[in-house]
């Protein structure tokens, strides 16, 4: 197996680090209710999708 004739610096390790970040997911507002929620997906708080009802919510 290949070695490492060096070892890396840290700042050659945090460059190739940079992209291992996780990122916040992308919310929209739903255009029933106005609650944020995730693209392509039924709202959670009123159970409409695409101006349409398919879930029914139970009211707590």
């Amino acid at each position: 197996m290949a070695l490492p004739k060096r070892r890396h610096s840290k700042a050659r390790t945090r460059k190739r680090r940079t992209h291992d970040r996780i990122s916040a997911p992308t919310l929209i507002t739903c255009s029933n209710c106005g609650e944020k929620k995730l693209p392509h997906r039924v709202c959670p708080s009123c159970g409409y999708y695409k101006d349409r009802e398919v879930v029914t919510v139970e009211a707590d």
